[in-house]
């Protein structure tokens, strides 16, 4: 996926999602025996829907005999890089599950660590970003919510599962500088994860939330939450009633790559074994069911194509970051 140059417009894309590593027969059988997926954040959010959608996929196709999941909150993440670094010799059976946070946070320096510091897997798939309002808000379009930010600024609390100046953050900021207000004016509320931060927002604690557009589509399709916009350039099948907001006439398009992290100093051959079985799941109809029933995108960037596209999009982050005065 080719990558724009980060002005009032911004695409970001890329993966997320793997499996594991033992025998492997190729032909629709079973390649390895059991997965463990090391989720950085709580039940609820991008990261835990990525891995637990993944394993589904991996274990009902027959590729992966069983799927293990452990969620290890803590330090924007930095928690769980930290305890594979540390304990790498025991867990070549365990997969990180990351995304976009990995590269931010190491930016601004929430952890001391970045992706270089870890085996890279692969790239598996892209989730599109959205600002979202409780149901019974007065607000039902980006016209409303740039209508009321405009009264105060500063009165505005939108909520995201990330750390300030993380990706919800910047996503949030991204859309509001592409709308022509200012991107730095706002109130932003940080939760430890997308499941605590959804909370917030209907128990009325924040105006509005920006996440994974993936974590929306359930509420939206209980009638919990409305969809203001999604950070797609053309709306999303999955769930055809969200306006995205290129058509609300906000030049801003995003896609949140998801992918999986091995410990350091893996085996090649077990590497290997991943990356065969990661790509063996894209040609099945359980990964098709889990990946539209989640609305992804499929963006596979495997090994050294993976570190490819997070070298470049860590400079294209940066850049931004520095452009909004997060860095």
């Amino acid at each position: 996926m080719k990558h724009q140059s980060v002005t009032r417009r911004v695409v970001l894309a890329a993966a997320a999602a793997f499996t594991f590593a033992t025998p492997s027969f190729a032909d629709g059988h079973q390649m390895m025996d059991s997965v463990h997926f090391l989720i950085p954040g709580g039940a609820g959010g991008g990261w835990d829907g990525t891995a637990r959608g993944t394993g589904e996929a991996l274990t009902e196709s027959g590729l992966v005999g069983t799927a293990t999941y452990e969620n290890m909150s803590g330090g924007g993440g930095g928690k769980a890089i930290n305890y594979m670094i540390e304990n790498a010799e025991s867990l070549e059976d365990t997969l990180m599950v990351n995304s976009t946070p990995i590269v931010i946070r190491s930016l601004t320096g929430v952890f001391p660590y970045n992706f270089r510091d870890l085996t890279l897997v692969s790239g598996t798939i892209g989730d599109y970003a959205a600002l979202v309002v409780p149901k019974n808000s007065d607000l039902d379009s980006m016209d409303d919510l740039l209508a009321l930010y405009r009264e105060n600024p500063a009165d505005m609390a939108i909520g995201g599962g990330s750390v300030p100046g993380g990706m919800d953050h910047l996503v949030a900021a991204m859309v509001m500088e592409a709308a022509g207000e200012d991107p730095t004016g706002f109130n932003y509320i940080a939760y430890d994860a997308g499941g605590k931060a959804m909370a917030g927002l209907l128990s009325g604690e924040i105006d509005a939330l920006s996440t994974g557009f993936s974590e929306a589509v359930d509420l939206a399709r209980q009638d919990e939450v409305k969809i203001l916009g999604v950070t797609a350039e053309e709306r999303v099948p999955t769930y055809g009633d969200a306006p995205t907001m290129m058509e609300q006439g906000i030049d801003a398009s995003f896609v949140n790559w998801r992918g999986f992290f091995a410990a350091p100093d893996l085996p090649q051959e077990k590497l290997d074994a991943y990356l065969e079985t990661i790509d063996a799941m894209y040609e099945t109809d359980a990964w098709e069911e889990v990946r539209a029933r989640n609305g992804w995108v499929n963006i596979h960037n495997p090994g050294d194509e993976f570190r490819s596209f997070l070298e470049k999009q860590e400079k294209q982050i940066g850049d931004l970051m520095k452009k909004l005065g997060f860095l």
